[in-house]
């Protein structure tokens, strides 16, 4: 990785829609070089997809949270279930495994209090989970759709 393909990955993570001439011409490489780039930056896993960022606000996502879970047990089944049933629910859009005084941390989105709600109810129906706390999120004060680059 040098500093060409960190550009490469910089400039698509904020515009995935450029053509290959387009991206080349954005970097400063013809397209033919640019395109091997892309190609191995591709194949070897630094670039995982291409999406669209879609304004929740379009989407009918009124309202967000942030829910902590802990199990009541941490024998590997339960928690295969458990991981299962959250990438089930799509409601739940991440989820990372945390240290501390919960085992999960999820953020959750909403059109409104009820569906939220109705996602608990969902939540407490799974025989792992042992308690859930909630934070809703006032307003989002950092939106950053780039990472940074390090390698």
């Amino acid at each position: 990785m040098d500093k060409i393909d960190r550009h490469i990955l910089e400039v698509l993570q904020k515009e995935g829609r450029l053509s290959t001439a387009e991206l080349a011409e954005r970097i400063g490489l013809s397209p033919s070089p640019c395109a091997r780039r892309l190609k191995r930056l591709e194949d070897e896993s630094y670039i995982e997809s291409y999406q669209a960022n879609v304004s929740r606000v379009k989407a009918g996502i009124e309202m967000s949270f942030f829910v902590e879970v802990s199990l009541n047990n941490h024998q590997e089944a339960s928690i295969i279930a458990f991981e299962n049933a959250l990438s089930e629910m799509e409601e739940v859009i991440n989820g990372h495994v945390v240290s501390g005084p919960y085992d999960y941390l999820l953020e959750v989105v909403s059109a409104d209090l009820n569906g939220y709600e109705e996602f608990t109810r969902k939540l407490h129906k799974l025989t792992s989970v042992k308690d859930i706390h909630t934070h809703l999120s006032v307003r989002k004060v950092v939106n950053k759709t780039t990472l940074p680059i390090f390698t």
